[in-house]
């Protein structure tokens, strides 16, 4: 599958509204091209996709915004809206926030957010200038019932500052 089928496909399978099958995600993940960390700092809105992975209630749930990337050891995994609509840092759930590392995975080194109180990995990977897939991945129950990570896009970025 070449970069433009790749996209293409990704977007189709973002706005299905029926359960996605993740052999399709991790095919499309083998097309997509790694990003770098420079690449990527700033506020992204988040959504999960369609594969019936319990971590996709849970953010729901959570109410659950996004992710921001200030810099290398500035990174802020949860972000979440309060009671009153305000955006925020979620630092108890994670145990603290994260740092960006280029990380081998799957064969390739991409842009990686390494939680600091928690071992859990988000791996992404650039659809285009406005979207990154990502796959969230480490040890615990991060897997589902059939041993596939959760899958998630960050999109519509919004520098706030």
């Amino acid at each position: 599958m070449d970069i433009h089928d790749a996209r293409k496909k990704f977007h189709d399978l973002r706005l299905r509204g029926e359960a996605v099958d993740p052999r399709d995600l991790d095919e499309l993940w083998a097309a997509l091209p790694p990003v770098r960390i420079e690449d990527i700092l700033g506020r992204w809105k988040g959504s999960v996709f369609a594969t019936g992975h319990p971590g996709t209630r849970q953010l729901q749930e959570s109410r659950w915004y996004g992710k921001t990337f200030r810099s290398v050891l500035d990174a802020k995994p949860l972000i979440r809206y309060d009671g009153n609509g305000a955006l925020y840092s979620d630092t108890t759930t994670a145990n603290g926030e994260a740092s960006l590392w280029m990380v081998e995975f799957r064969g390739e080194v991409t842009a990686t957010m390494v939680y600091d109180g928690i071992p859990v990995f988000d791996h992404f990977k650039r659809v285009d200038d406005d979207t990154l897939f990502g796959i969230m991945n480490g040890k615990g129950d991060l897997l589902d019932a059939d041993g596939h990570p959760l899958y998630f896009i960050l999109s519509t970025r919004d520098d706030p500052e």
